[in-house]
Formats: structure tokens, sequence, C-alpha cells
């Protein structure tokens, strides 16, 4: 769990409303496989981390809205946002502002209400206007550069939970989330 070492400001987390992760490098380790069956039909795997899933299903329980933000189109994405019940919006060649301005328009909130996590220069363009930008530890300089909050995992590798935990954590709502869970699962 998060300690005293690497909290999210306070005052910062009890404005959030809206989580936004990126997806290559943050929800995933970066690494993209491809190939086509016999039939030539293209294929493309990526590698989650399910305690990441699970972070942002807290997120959820704890009353925050959670969105998926990609710079690329990709099935296995949408199949993962599907799989932990989140928004996913997925644009080519990393045109994230019309997708970012339409979901927080539709929620009616402003960027001081949104968290993004990110990892590289496509995530800049939000990361500079969100009210706290997070950075994985392996980001690019100029992600760690404007960054609130950088975790002490790499992308795809536990980062995701690290940012959740905190952000509960800062808000006074981890302890209430995880036993929530727990209570809600130990009757028969």
């Amino acid at each position: 769990m998060t300690g005293p070492d690497n909290p999210v400001d306070t005052v910062l987390a009890a404005s959030i409303e809206l989580v936004v992760f990126d997806v290559d490098g943050v929800l995933t380790d970066a690494g993209v496989y491809m190939g086509a069956t016999e039939s030539g039909e293209a294929v493309e795997l990526k590698r989650f981390d399910i305690q990441d899933g699970v972070g942002i299903k807290m997120l959820m329980w704890g009353g925050l809205d959670v969105a998926l933000l990609s710079g690329r189109v990709s099935t296995a994405t949408e199949l993962r946002a599907k799989e932990i019940g989140v928004e996913c919006h997925q644009t080519p060649d990393a045109y994230k502002m019309p997708a970012i301005e339409g979901l927080m328009a539709r929620k009616g909130i402003g960027w001081d209400a949104v968290a993004m996590l990110g990892d590289d220069i496509p995530d800049l363009a939000v990361l500079r206007r969100v009210g706290l930008p997070a950075a994985v530890r392996n980001a690019t300089a100029p992600v760690l550069g404007i960054a609130k909050w950088t975790s002490t995992k790499q992308g795809g590798r536990g980062a995701v939970r690290e940012f959740c935990e905190a952000l509960l954590e800062a808000r006074g709502d981890l302890h209430q989330v995880i036993e929530a869970y727990v209570e809600e699962r130990s009757g028969s």
C-alpha cells in the first residue's frame, strides 16, 4: 500500500471526480505483441496487470468516475476496458483532447476535477490541463517534469494500483473501500 513517503496532495485529491488513465506504458508495460492468424487476421496482445485492474475498481467503489484514454486504437484495450467496466476512448494518432473535453462536458466538470496518469509525450496536452497530473516512474522526462505525483513502480507493473491507493488514501477513503469490499464478499 501507499505509505507516507509517496502521498497524493489531500487538497488536490478532494477535488478529483474523474480519473483518466493512458493505456500503453501505463496500464501496460508498453509492449505490443503483434501477429496474424493462419488466415491473415491481425492479432494484437497486451499484458495488463490484474492488481492495477482492482485498483481501478477501487476508485469506482470510492465514487470516482474512471476512463481509459488511448492515443491508438486497439481491440485488446477495448476488451480490458469492458472487463473492468470503464469507459474507453481510443483516438488514432494520439488526438486525446477532443475525447477528454467531450467526457468532461458530459460529466459537467472542469479541468481541476480531473486526474490523469500518463507516461509519454502523447499525454502532455491533457496532463498540462488536469488538476492532478501524475506519472509512472518510467515516464519520459517531459511528463515527469510536470507531474504532481510520480509512482515508485513502472507502468504495467503496479503503477496504476499504487496511484489508485494513494489517491484513495489522500481522500480518506482507502480503508473504507477495502473493508466494504471484504464485507460484501464475506457473507453467504
